[in-house]
């Protein structure tokens, strides 16, 4: 071990995990206490010592509570031992589709003297980890066969052989990186496949995994009466080993990573330091991208094909754009560390199919409803859609309230969908405004919750300290209604097989999307975007304005070329106040008729 600090990090960690391999000890000596009571008795009985009928007695009851808790203990073990760990869902990269990648590190584990890592996968995330898949219903076995002649015990040591953990890169740092950066962050990750080789700490974390697999198991739904009692002393017996190796665990982890951090100290250390600058904005740009570009296609059932390639577009436009990186110009004629892959298209294809998956719960495959879409096509086939599709339900709603067309009864019907439509409505003051008809399509039971529910949150007028007009408060709810029975109508329709893959079995589909990433928007939010989607349907068909899409904020709208302003202000003065007049002035000054009809999906 390199280095004092490592030294005293790797004795640390052996330490702890002897404590964890304790309480698996003193479990084993506690379900085999009665079973020794036993023998001592039958031996008693067979040396003449514990004769009598108390004797004989005593020997029957031991014997029954023995033979129950060695069957306890051995149905806990086995649940323990065959248990499925959990396991991040990723991308796996064979070293056929990226042999420079495996090359690149094997090389640092050499540099570092530690064992390579077994495989390497790819995760939606701005992380790197090691990630130990030794159990059998991760992989089976990896075989250390070799072309040397077959000698006495050779496979007895095949067997036991156990692969290195999968090392586990953040796929945004592939596309964002450079080659030198991906290699001086991986440095400390790499030198942790040193202590995972040391068989205490195997041992301790295959004992930990398997409790923590166990109390999953024991909480799995579904079950009768019976088998749930049984699953439920499981589940507590797990849950207090847990707890008696919790302490331990957390300080050999702690261990475990100061000696690789130490290991690596001396491996590329000087640009590490600037590495992890990119490392955060990394992240930055990778949740800009997530919840501004792709979420608005997911919504659409569209998946961006190559979100990778979004998220180094959109890193380049914040460092140019903030100068957030030093020596930008010099970082982008480096090579990039994707082109460590052999086909970085078809990786970052795969990668943005799962960060769907994970964020938005998309299903497995592509399909009619559920299609890739590349980014020149995306202001056309996701932001035009979005836009043209909110503005369709505004005006369903609109519709079902019995709201005319026009504001002046003896005004002619204009023949289609206007924005005017939408002003007049919301701008009539409360005071002088007719009473509002009660809607032509009654809304049923569970509608009707959605919008009693709509009232009360935050976004409503009743509950938010911005103030709303009823009318704006009403809409909202209508919206909010509309949209939660569109949801339940598309989750009634099967979203498509389960991925099939390496990783397909290290993750239940029943619980996506296991990151949601943004909690659902209130009713004040709904109308504020409706309306927007509204104007922005209005400047495309009536002005010359077109859909674009910035990097950093998402979908927008291009007015002659240029980005329109922030359309936020206006559009909350519409609704929380019914004053109209900022929103009309920035209308005309932009040469877009409310009058006009517009084109709907």
């Amino acid at each position: 071990m390199t280095g004092t600090g490592g030294e005293l990090g790797a004795r640390a960690a052996r330490s702890r995990a002897l404590a964890v391999l304790r309480v698996r000890s003193r479990a084993l000596a506690v379900a085999l206490l009665p079973a020794a009571a036993e023998v001592i008795l039958l031996t008693g009985a067979a040396t003449g010592q514990f004769t009598g009928q108390g004797w004989d007695t005593a020997r029957w009851v031991v014997g029954v509570l023995a033979v129950l808790v060695l069957l306890a203990a051995a149905g806990i073990a086995l649940v323990v031992a065959r248990a499925r760990p959990a396991a991040s869902p990723t991308v796996p990269v064979s070293e056929r589709s990226a042999p420079d990648l495996y090359r690149m590190v094997r090389e640092l584990a050499d540099r570092l003297d530690v064992p390579a890592p077994s495989a390497i996968a790819l995760t939606p995330d701005c992380d790197s980890w090691l990630e130990d898949r030794t159990h059998p219903a991760h992989a089976p076995p990896v075989s250390c066969a070799h072309d040397e002649p077959a000698v006495p015990g050779a496979r007895i040591e095949r067997r036991l052989a156990v692969p290195a953990p999968v090392l586990v890169i953040g796929s945004p740092f592939l596309w964002w990186m450079r080659v030198a950066e991906l290699r001086a962050v991986l440095a400390p990750v790499v030198a942790g496949t040193g202590p995972s080789a040391q068989p205490d700490i195997a041992a301790a974390r295959r004992f930990v995994r398997g409790l923590d697999a166990a109390v999953a198991v024991a909480d799995a739904p579904g079950r009768g009466p019976l088998t749930r009692g049984v699953y439920a002393s499981l589940g507590r017996v797990a849950r207090l080993l847990l707890r008696g190796c919790r302490e331990h665990a957390a300080l050999m982890e702690r261990g475990v990573a100061t000696a690789a951090a130490e290991r690596a100290h001396a491996v590329d250390y000087g640009p590490r330091i600037a590495a992890q600058e990119q490392v955060g904005l990394a992240y930055a740009g990778w949740d800009r991208l997530l919840t501004k570009v792709a979420l608005p296609a997911w919504r659409m059932g569209r998946w961006p094909s190559r979100l990778d390639v979004g998220v180094a577009a959109a890193l380049t436009e914040l460092s140019r754009r903030d100068r957030l990186a030093d020596g930008f110009a010099a970082r982008l004629g480096e090579r990039p560390a994707c082109d460590l892959l052999e086909e970085p298209g078809a990786v970052d294809e795969a990668v943005s199919l799962l960060t769907a998956r994970l964020f938005h719960g998309g299903p497995a495959e592509s399909g009619p409803s559920w299609a890739p879409v590349d980014w020149q096509a995306y202001p056309e086939e996701v932001v035009d859609r979005t836009w043209r599709a909110e503005a369709a339900r505004l005006h369903r709603v609109l519709d079902s309230l019995g709201v005319s067309p026009s504001l002046d009864p003896a005004a002619p019907d204009p023949g289609g969908p206007t924005l005017a439509r939408v002003l007049d409505h919301l701008a009539e003051p409360a005071a002088t405004a007719p009473t509002v008809p009660a809607p032509t399509a009654p809304l049923d039971n569970e509608d009707r919750e959605v919008s009693e529910e709509s009232a009360d949150t935050p976004g409503s007028a009743d509950a938010d300290p911005d103030p709303a007009t009823e009318r704006s408060a009403l809409l909202a709810a209508g919206l909010s209604a509309a949209l939660a029975r569109e949801e339940r109508e598309e989750s009634a329709v099967p979203r498509g097989a389960r991925a099939q893959g390496p990783d397909s079995a290290l993750w239940e589909d029943g619980d996506l999307p296991l990151f949601p990433l943004q909690p659902p928007r209130t009713g004040r939010e709904l109308l504020a975007a409706h309306i927007t989607a509204m104007i922005c349907c209005a400047a495309v068909d009536t002005a010359g304005a077109a859909p674009g899409l910035d990097w950093l904020d998402g979908p927008t709208l291009l007015l002659d070329g240029e980005r329109a302003a922030d359309l936020t202000p206006k559009v909350l003065s519409l609704i929380e106040e019914g004053d109209p007049a900022p929103l009309r002035a920035w209308l005309a000054e932009s040469g877009i008729r409310p009058e006009k009809p517009v084109r709907l999906v």
